[in-house]
């Protein structure tokens, strides 16, 4: 029985390499992870609305292949963070930094 590694080792310098900093890096992929998540998570829930019955009838829940099918396909797709480091690492990302001075309170 052939055993799928979850684990893939990713070169750390190239990943720093492209804002100079590992930690930065990792914050920018991790919100596009996050968006990625929301985008996926919302066109899943508007797939399986199709299915909502207000009937709690255990034979239609169980019946239902086409609901079934649909959670499996998404259950197959690559986790948001592997999305994310592969769209960083080439440059398919976009980021920018906000202004110091957008930050501070006029008082």
């Amino acid at each position: 029985m052939a055993i799928q590694a979850s684990i893939e080792t990713r070169d750390m310098d190239k990943i720093a390499e492209k804002t100079g900093n590992v930690y930065e890096s990792i914050v920018v992929i991790s919100k596009r992870a996050r968006q990625i998540a929301v985008n996926v998570k919302e066109e899943l829930n508007s797939k399986l609305a199709e299915f909502a019955s207000t009937v709690d009838n255990l034979e239609e829940i169980f019946e239902n292949r086409e609901q079934i099918e649909i959670s499996k396909f998404y259950e197959r797709l690559p986790k948001s963070t592997n999305v994310a480091i592969e769209e960083f690492v080439e440059d398919k990302v976009t980021y920018r930094h906000r202004d110091a001075e957008e930050n501070k309170l006029e008082l």
